[in-house]
C-alpha cells in the first residue's frame, strides 16, 4: 500500500511542475510579444518622421504638397531631380506598403498614418511633433503630418 501513496504524490508533484512551467512560458511569451510590439512602435515613429520631413522638404521648395508619395522619391520639378525620401517605407505595424493618407485642404498629401487598428503600448511621453499621439486609441490615430508655420 505504501508504494501506491508515493506514486500518487509523485504524480501530483509532476503535475505542479508542469503547470508552473506552463505558466512561466506563457508569461515569457506575453513579454516577448509586447517587446516586439514596442519595437514596431519605435520603427513606426522613425518612419513616420521620415515621411513628415520628406513632405516638409517637398513643400518648402514650392509651397505645395505632393500629389502622390512617389513624388517624394524623385521630385522632377527641377533640372536635377531632388530626392526627399530614400525609399517608400512599409508600415512596420502591418508589414504592408500601404499607408493612410492625410489630404491637404488645397490638395496633395500633407501626411501619412498607419492603417493598423491595434491599440498601442506606448500612450505617453512622446517628443516634439508626436505629442498629439498621447493616449491615442489605435495606431491609425498616429498621424505624421507636415504643417507649415507662418512667417513671423
Amino acid at each position: 500500500m505504501r508504494a501506491g501513496r508515493q506514486g500518487g504524490f509523485t504524480l501530483v508533484a509532476v503535475l505542479l511542475v508542469v503547470a508552473a512551467t506552463g505558466a512561466g512560458l506563457a508569461a515569457i511569451a506575453q513579454f516577448a510579444s509586447q517587446q516586439a510590439q514596442r519595437e514596431k512602435e519605435v520603427e513606426l515613429l522613425f518612419v513616420g518622421q521620415q515621411f513628415r520631413q520628406a513632405i516638409g522638404g517637398y513643400y518648402k521648395k514650392e509651397a505645395r504638397y505632393p500629389k502622390a508619395l512617389d513624388e517624394l522619391l524623385e521630385d522632377k520639378r527641377y533640372p536635377m531631380p531632388v530626392r526627399h525620401l530614400r525609399k517608400l517605407y512599409r508600415d512596420p505595424v502591418t508589414g504592408e506598403p500601404a499607408w493612410g493618407l492625410v489630404r491637404a485642404p488645397e490638395g496633395g498629401i500633407m501626411g501619412v498614418h498607419s492603417l493598423a487598428e491595434e491599440t498601442p503600448v506606448k500612450t505617453g511621453n512622446f517628443a516634439g511633433e508626436d505629442r498629439a499621439f498621447q493616449d491615442a486609441a489605435k495606431y491609425s490615430d498616429w498621424r505624421f503630418v507636415f504643417t507649415p508655420t507662418s512667417p513671423k
